[in-house]
């Protein structure tokens, strides 16, 4: 497995946690009631799995190995996705924050949830698009077959130290879990 299909296949998990949370967001717009520990774990999901292990991937060992090929990382693609990751974390900070809120008992905060999490949600779809489009081809094309293995074998090490053995699949039984609730219901 390449380096780039490793990160495609991690954003799918990522895009179908944004499809459960767009269902949690049309429901609270309707009133409905929503379960605030799923709230919890959801952005548990995006704070560990997406920006933990997977940006960390991107920014500390892919973002640096497409530098070496001639990408500059002050401006275009590399710095675009460096924008937008520090974009995600903000929209991810203040969906905690009105999570708290919520249980707080301030009704508004439902709102600046949505708001929040509607904003991450186009952000990140957008984003995802652009690596799986644009940079990532760029990077098949100039990283020798020697550094696309070794960054395997890199981010495996990132999974292990950054978020511990085990927890990718955890959160892997969590979208199954999330996904049979909202999606499948």
């Amino acid at each position: 497995m390449t380096p780039s299909q490793q990160l495609k296949d991690e954003h799918e998990g990522i895009l179908l946690m944004l499809k459960i949370l767009g269902k949690i967001c049309a429901k609270m717009e309707n009133q409905e009631k929503v379960d605030l520990g799923h709230l919890d774990r959801i952005i548990e999901f995006f704070r560990v799995f997406a920006d933990q292990c997977h940006h960390s991937k991107e920014e500390e060992l892919l973002f640096p190995e497409l530098e070496k090929c001639g990408i500059p990382k002050e401006r275009g693609p590399i710095a675009v996705m460096l924008s937008e990751h520090t974009q995600g974390r903000a929209l991810v900070r203040d969906m905690g924050k009105a999570v708290a809120d919520l249980k707080a008992g301030k009704s508004e905060a439902q709102g600046k949830f949505v708001e929040n999490a509607k904003g991450y949600m186009d952000l990140l779809t957008q984003h995802i698009n652009k690596e799986n489009n644009v940079l990532f081809p760029m990077g098949d094309r100039c990283l020798s077959p020697e550094i696309q293995k070794e960054l395997v074998e890199k981010f495996e090490i990132v999974e292990r130290e950054k978020i511990g053995a085990g927890t990718h699949e955890q959160f892997h039984r969590l979208l199954e879990q999330l996904k049979e609730k909202y999606l499948n219901a």
